[in-house]
């Protein structure tokens, strides 16, 4: 008989202030009398509630934010004046990148400040800043992560209002380099190494005063030296600001159509430290376009390194290096310009990786509330298809919109996972409430790989750190403890800046790959950019993973290659795809630790059949 029975409760509709159940009080009046419950009931009752199981703890989330714990304290201020000046909503980034050589990963993030005419200088509050991770003791004895503020010492005065940040190393010294993206002149600070850090813009010829978002770095014509693509957005000036409204009739911010869409600049790397601009002759500046993410890679298996742009509102471009510099625009035909429905998207993020296994990169774009965010599957090719609905990552972001983005195997059980971060643009998609930008706000997103093309939303397994809505832009994605996982870096529009620790990566055996070499003339190593790797293993299928700092949105990522092995951890051997057309093979690496590989030592090996 079940409690309710013993205590004489009948189950009657709930009234106004009843829970459900009516009392019999003669039968209460008769047990209280005749002590109907003796002692022994009372034991047994104890025994039984001893032996029903305790309910399951809840599972600890698979992320966990550290920034104020680590000292990475930061807030991106998009310096909000009242008149919803276009840029207060778009920025900005992060790079996750070693700039002093000691083997962790230091954190650059750019920074914004009050646009209005007449608004006083904010100082060095409105700088970009550098954080040196001190994860790594004097003798080499890892630590926990402490991050401190070395802006001052470095010489980096970012004072542009940041968009986006780029890393590598264009001149060939084996130290790191930064390119900031602004809403108005761009910079390019050179590492001098100890530390430091000097502008060289004008020196380079590298500025564009226009709005730019992002770039890459990238050796296009294979000439051992880094050229660099430089995204530019839309035509906006404060001066020129337009008034646009939401359905509601409330003031709102404008979106991408309201202005004209600008070109992108190609700028080839001369090797004597400055660069030349061949936006025009190599087709790049003859388009233009609203742009937001862009990726190099070879995406059509020719062997020459492709420009992916994805676009707000409009067809994204797939550039196809012809050679020689000369690129033309083939995204329709290649099937990435619009969705499986014919319509352009509002495309902010971008993530190029092996999502179904199969041995070719395929690209994940994020994009507006209403609209979800895409998957384009590789046919081999140069030829691609929309393959959001049977990967189940359609419907779970149809209420959100995405920014920064990126694959990543969150467990390490050998299948990439991905990663988008969220935050409305006006108030037609906004969930929130509340003042300034606090209505934009959405939580992030975490999608699990189940196999075979196929994800499902694991967000609320992540943790508090992905389920609070906030309004995040860009998102840098690298392993910060040298843990063998891949944490992430979130920069959020006006509220404090995330450092999200992966906790579950250490589950399975990995291993991690340093890709380095010494082009011609170089003075020292450096990272390859745009470098495939395929790991062997026995009894199960390889994996296929790339060494890139670009995509995500805004951003620079980690430039190491991390691989999880999952149960399959017999490692039989690595072949590495050199982006200047060499193909090698190397000895099984030890797991779960970091492998440099250079490029020339290891074994000459054929490329697989195309």
């Amino acid at each position: 008989m079940s409690l309710a029975g013993v205590m004489g409760l009948r189950r009657r509709p709930p009234g106004p202030c009843t829970y459900g159940y009516r009392i019999n009080w003669n039968l209460v009046t008769l047990l209280g009398d005749t002590l109907a419950i003796s002692m022994r009931s009372l034991l047994a009752l104890s025994l039984l509630s001893a032996a029903l199981p305790l309910a399951a703890e809840a599972p600890a989330p698979l992320f966990v934010d550290r920034a104020a714990d680590w000292g990475l304290t930061f807030t991106y201020r998009t310096g909000q004046s009242g008149e919803l000046y276009m840029p207060e909503i778009m920025g900005g980034g992060a790079a996750l990148f070693d700039s002093d050589g000691d083997g962790d990963l230091d954190v650059f993030v750019v920074q914004g400040h009050p646009l209005k005419p007449g608004a006083a200088d904010p100082g060095p509050a409105g700088w970009g800043r550098l954080f040196r991770n001190d994860l790594i003791g004097p003798k080499g004895k890892g630590t926990l992560p402490r991050f401190v503020d070395v802006t001052e010492a470095s010489g980096i005065r970012a004072t542009g209002y940041g968009m986006g940040v780029a890393t590598g190393d264009y001149d060939n010294d084996g130290r790191i380099d930064l390119y900031l993206a602004n809403f108005g002149p761009n910079q390019l600070w050179h590492n001098d190494g100890d530390g430091k850090f000097s502008d060289v813009t004008a020196k380079a010829g590298v500025d564009d005063p226009r709005w730019s978002t992002g770039a890459t770095f990238a050796d296009f014509d294979r000439d051992g030296r880094l050229d660099l693509f430089v995204l530019n957005y839309v035509d906006f000036s404060v001066a020129r600001n337009a008034l646009c409204y939401a359905p509601s009739s409330r003031r709102d911010y404008c979106g991408p159509s309201v202005f004209a869409p600008v070109t992108s600049r190609l700028l080839r790397n001369r090797g004597d430290g400055t660069f030349e601009d061949l936006s025009l002759p190599s087709g790049i500046g003859r388009k233009a376009g609203p742009g937001l993410g862009v990726v190099a890679g070879d995406l059509n298996g020719d062997g020459r390194l492709d420009l992916f742009v994805a676009n707000d509102g409009a067809d994204s471009f797939l550039w196809t290096h012809q050679g020689n510099f000369k690129f033309r625009e083939e995204g329709l035909i290649s099937g990435v310009a619009v969705n499986a429905a014919g319509r352009p998207e509002a495309g902010m993020g971008i993530a190029l990786g092996d999502a179904d296994g199969d041995g070719d990169d395929d690209l994940f774009i994020t994009h507006l509330t209403t609209e979800t965010n895409t998957l384009y599957a590789n046919l081999g090719g140069g030829f691609f298809e929309d393959a959001t609905a049977r990967s189940g990552l359609g419907p779970p972001s149809l209420p959100m919109t995405g920014f920064g983005t990126h694959f990543l195997d969150v467990e390490n059980d050998g299948l990439l996972d991905l990663v988008a971060v969220n935050g409305a643009v006006n108030l037609s998609g906004a969930m929130g409430q509340g003042e300034g930008l606090a209505p934009y706000g959405e939580p992030d997103q975490l999608f699990r790989n189940l196999g075979g093309g196929k994800f499902a939303d694991a967000s609320t397994e992540a943790g508090p750190a992905f389920t609070t809505p906030r309004v995040s832009r860009g998102a840098a994605f690298g392993d910060v403890d040298n843990d063998g996982d891949t944490d992430i870096v979130v920069v959020d529009a006006d509220t404090p800046v995330r450092l999200l620790i992966n906790e579950a990566g250490s589950r399975n055996p990995w291993l991690g790959l340093r890709l380095v070499g010494v082009p011609t003339g170089a003075k020292a190593e450096r990272d390859f950019p745009c470098t495939r790797v395929e790991v062997t293993r026995k009894n199960a299928p390889s994996l296929w993973r790339r060494a890139a700092t670009d995509g995500s949105y805004e951003s620079a990522n980690d430039p190491r290659v991390l691989v999880g092995l999952g149960t399959a951890s017999e490692v039989t051997g690595v072949r590495v795809f050199w982006p200047d057309g060499l193909t090698e093979s190397f000895p099984p690496p030890p797991l779960r630790v970091y492998t440099t590989l250079v490029r020339g030592t290891g074994k000459a090996a054929p490329e697989p059949p195309k």
